[in-house]
């Protein structure tokens, strides 16, 4: 009987999304005709390749598999470099390393692979800047930073003002380090903008901007799934927790 139940259950389920997804006439005449056989082919046919080119659904599998397997992008990385010793590929291992919190070997790899290009190269100069900064030497790279071309589009722009900005905090100055955030915080995408120029309002003492910048977080939160929230849970849940004391 549990199984009679499940599988008209199933039947239901694929039926609604065939007809909210628009799929046709066939594929209920599939569904409601063979059953659990329908329900599958019909998943495998529509349903799954749709998951696989949703980006958020994509994020979220990424990281399941970082969780169940942290170092193979790295070791696929160093297989790389053991069988051709290329800028690509250097670039490729720091990366990885980067990835895995290694930030003191990722700014060698980095450096390697600077060392091998003609020319300056702005996008692996920022990442060897990013390494720097999380492996504790904000000075040098917050100089890196500092030494680099005008960024060729906004996006990339506003990225190193990002990061430009943290590395500003940590070293003291946090006035200029709020200006940046202020200037970039509706044009970088996502909230990580937003929850770090809150964090550093709440450390110099400003809890109202800082509670204005959170309600921000919340409301565009709303719009969110729990698959496209997923990825920076960790920030959505320290801002309502933030956004909850400064409510009282």
């Amino acid at each position: 009987m549990a199984l009679l139940v499940a599988s008209m259950l199933l039947q239901v389920l694929c039926a609604v999304h065939a007809v909210r997804t628009g799929r046709g006439q066939m594929w209920l005449f599939i569904i409601l005709l063979f059953s659990v056989i329908g329900c599958v082919v019909y998943f495998f046919a529509e349903v799954l390749p749709d998951m696989r080119g949703n980006r958020h659904v994509r994020t979220a599998r990424g990281a399941a598999m970082a969780k169940l397997d942290p170092e193979r992008d790295l070791r696929e990385a160093q297989g790389r470099l053991d069988v051709a010793d290329t800028i690509a590929n250097r670039v490729a291992l720091a990366d990885a390393l980067a990835v895995l919190g290694r930030h003191g070997e990722a700014v060698a790899a980095y450096r390697e692979a600077l060392a091998m290009m003609p020319m300056d190269h702005p996008r692996v100069q920022t990442r060897l800047a990013r390494s720097l900064f999380e492996s504790g030497d904000s000075r040098s790279a917050l100089a890196v930073i500092e030494a680099l071309p005008e960024a060729a589009g906004t996006g990339e722009g506003d990225q190193r003002l990002l990061l430009k900005a943290r590395i500003l905090a940590e070293i003291g100055r946090s006035a200029e380090a709020l200006s940046l955030y202020a200037d970039i915080v509706n044009r970088v995408p996502g909230e990580e903008a937003r929850c770090r120029y809150a964090a550093l309002l709440l450390e110099t003492g400003d809890r109202m901007q800082a509670r204005s910048v959170l309600e921000e977080v919340e409301r565009r939160a709303r719009r969110l799934d729990r698959t496209q929230r997923f990825a920076e849970r960790d920030m959505y849940d320290w801002a309502e927790r933030e956004l909850k004391a400064l409510r009282g």
